[in-house]
Parts: C-alpha cells; sequence; structure tokens
C-alpha cells in the first residue's frame, strides 16, 4: 500500500508493509497527526486507539526511513536517523529514499496520512 505525508506543505511517499499491524494502521487513513520531534532521530505522534500488535515480532532495529508503532506508548514513529533496537517496536513500512530527508528538515507540527488514490 502506497501512502503519502503532506507535512507543511512538503510531500513525503512510503509503501506499508503487509503485516496485522500495518493494515490495521491503514484502516485509519486518512488521518491527521501532531507530529513532534524525538531525540533528533524521529518524528512521533500520538494514534487514535492502539493498532493490532497479533503476530508481531517482540522489537524492531529501525533504520533510516522506516515507519514503525511503538505499541507500549501507542505511538507512530518516522524515523530519519538510524537507531538501535526497541522492544515493542513493529515495523509499518519504509519511506522513499527520494523523499526521508524532507522529514528532517521539517519542523514538528501538522502532518496528513493518506493512502495514495485516496
Amino acid at each position: 500500500m502506497k501512502i503519502r505525508i503532506d507535512i507543511n506543505g512538503t510531500r513525503i511517499n512510503g509503501t506499508l508493509e503487509n503485516n496485522p499491524t500495518a493494515r490495521d494502521f491503514a484502516s485509519l487513513l486518512p488521518l491527521t497527526v501532531t507530529l513532534d520531534d524525538h531525540a533528533r532521530t524521529e518524528k512521533t505522534a500520538s494514534l487514535p486507539r492502539p493498532l493490532s500488535t497479533a503476530g508481531a515480532p517482540p522489537g524492531a532495529d529501525p533504520s533510516v526511513g522506516d515507519i514503525a508503532y511503538y505499541a507500549p506508548w501507542g505511538n507512530l514513529a518516522l524515523y530519519y536517523r538510524d537507531f538501535g533496537y526497541s522492544s515493542g517496536l513493529i515495523k509499518l513500512g519504509k519511506i522513499d529514499a527520494s523523499t526521508v530527508t524532507a522529514l528532517s528538515r521539517s519542523n514538528s507540527g501538522q502532518a496528513t496520512i493518506s493512502l495514495v488514490g485516496d
């Protein structure tokens, strides 16, 4: 599933994985969230409800461009820098390499996430 993230006039493209958590996230779209910068590594946002973690691995080691769900806090995470393994982190997808740098340049603020074609 292709998605787009619009942040302050900047469009970021991505692709969601085919796993239960990513499909549950897709069911929320379109969605407007408030992104905050966390540790100069990722943009995070609260989601309106917890996502399914059925069949999810115990954690993940995110890299630049990963879209993830941090189950313990119920947060969406968009990584623009590499980070280490985190228990409870579930990979949802990947931001296209050609647009991931825009994520690090964007300020905190509103973002609208949509399925492409919506």
